[in-house]
């Protein structure tokens, strides 16, 4: 049985930080069934960079709960290239979300890590625990670093000022909204389009970086958003808590199953000059288990509903072709 809501949100004015993220849109699609008055905020309104600004809004707008889903994201490429502007801008994002949160006297908050906070060669699954008691995979620290600096921040004023301030930690997530530029994305939404395009092309092949053996675990995002409402409604402690669907995959297999689902039927080549990343991450969700929260999503289903919705919405463009 679920754990009992200690945090109602009904009738509550919450303010979904970086709405129009993957997550924090799933978030608010979320909360839409939860009776509450939902507060957002775009880029152009708001830099959450700017900590003078970012008080301002929450004088403003007097949020009872905060889900702080807002981040600088993207894949290996993207924070090998850019290791200042992932480190800087999270860095500041969870500072000053963080501090505004407790002097604009907000009642709640969720934190969003991510996990790749945990070291690389942490003992699989991995449980909450595994937090800073190794070094970090190197093709990621930046992100990390600056993620693992959040969740302090957190338990730093739970202690010291009181403010019932959370963290959960996802594992690697996909959904509506994600990111499709080969440059910056993480693996599933590229492979999604590598095999698109591919078919539309009439290629013989994909090629995926690495050697493809390196496994890992993946949740549909609105799933991690239905686990963000629950642990609001009914977690307040110190630790941060983990999020995943409990079962991870070789990345070669990840490839071929969303080959099947979009129809391309040419072969998988695999680029061991680029890097695997960390060789396995399959995190522990048994404390959120115990609570009463499980996944219903498959990985097959939600690649499915995934790629139905892109070719509905003609969310990338092909150079020749819209996607059909």
């Amino acid at each position: 049985m679920p754990s009992d809501v200690i945090f109602p949100l009904a009738g509550k004015r919450i303010w979904v930080a970086g709405h129009r993220g993957m997550v924090g849109s799933a978030i608010v699609r979320r909360l839409a069934t939860e009776d509450c008055k939902i507060l957002t905020a775009s880029r152009a309104e708001l830099d959450l960079k700017d900590p003078a600004a970012v008080r301002a809004f929450v004088g403003d707008q007097k949020p009872e709960a905060i889900f702080m889903a807002a981040a600088k994201v993207g894949g290996i490429l993207a924070n090998d290239t850019y290791p200042a502007d992932f480190l800087y801008d999270n860095l500041m994002i969870a500072a000053n979300v963080t501090e505004a949160a407790y002097r604009g006297g907000v009642a709640k908050m969720l934190f969003l890590g991510s996990s790749c906070i945990y070291p690389k060669e942490a003992p699989q699954p991995i449980r909450e625990s595994a937090l800073l008691t190794g070094p970090l995979e190197p093709t990621n620290e930046w992100y990390a670093i600056a993620k693992i600096a959040g969740i302090k921040l957190a338990q730093a004023y739970r202690k010291q000022h009181g403010c019932d301030f959370i963290s959960a930690m996802p594992t690697n997530l996909y959904g509506p909204g994600d990111n499709f530029d080969l440059n910056t994305s993480h693996v599933l939404p590229a492979l999604i389009r590598k095999a698109h395009e591919a078919k539309i092309a009439g290629a013989d092949h994909i090629t995926i970086w690495g050697t493809g053996t390196p496994r890992r675990e993946f949740l549909h995002a609105d799933e991690c958003a239905d686990a963000c409402v629950f642990l609001m409604q009914r977690y307040s402690d110190a630790e941060h808590i983990n999020i995943g669907s409990g079962d991870d995959i070789e990345i070669t297999e990840l490839a071929r199953l969303i080959c099947e689902l979009v129809g391309f039927t040419g072969d998988i080549h695999c680029d061991p000059t680029k890097p695997d990343g960390t060789i396995r991450k399959l995190m522990s969700g048994n404390r959120l288990q115990s609570m009463g929260w499980t996944p219903t999503t498959t990985l097959r289903d939600g690649i499915q509903h995934v790629y139905e919705e892109l070719r509905r919405s003609q969310t990338f463009i092909d150079p020749d072709n819209i996607l059909r």
